[in-house]
């Protein structure tokens, strides 16, 4: 994966404006101990001297403590599942589960991003790996999306 792990999560929190108390209650949903002073270097920039890098882990945490922020607790969730390896494709699924929504509202977010995908290639995106209509997701299809989801989300006011 060429975007880092911090960019997808500094993302995430922009696009959802997530405070980071709230971000740090979805690591406390997934049964993570995140210390503020760790979260707040995971979300500077490179440059910054404080600045940490955020590991697959972490980021796959806190998309797992996302969808139960949203959602709530899954009644069918197995807590020995076993781990996965977190590529585009699972966060895709993981925002599209957290956030509710729907083929219509994928579609939505895809387009403000300016990406017209058809059904079978939207669909496509979130099948299993061994389904042989499965495609990968670009990192550039993931940027786009979460630069839709910043756009499908936007109220008007700049922080």
């Amino acid at each position: 994966m060429l975007i880092s792990t911090n960019e997808i999560l500094y993302r995430i929190q922009k696009a959802l404006n997530l405070t980071q108390k709230e971000m740090l209650q979805c690591f406390t949903l997934a049964e993570y101990a995140m210390e503020e002073k760790h979260l707040e270097a995971l979300l500077t920039r490179r440059q910054e001297k404080s600045f940490e890098l955020c590991s697959y882990e972490e980021l796959g945490v806190f998309l797992d403590g996302l969808v139960t922020f949203k959602r709530g607790p899954s009644p069918k969730k197995d807590s020995d599942a076993e781990a996965l390896e977190l590529t585009n494709n699972l966060i895709l699924k993981k925002l599209r589960i957290a956030l509710a929504f729907k083929e219509a509202e994928t579609e939505i977010v895809f387009g403000l991003a300016e990406v017209e995908l058809s059904k079978q290639q939207l669909s496509s995106l979130f099948r299993k790996e061994s389904h042989k209509n499965f495609k990968p997701c670009s990192d550039a299809l993931l940027m786009s999306f979460l630069e839709g989801l910043d756009e499908f989300y936007y109220d008007g006011e700049e922080i």
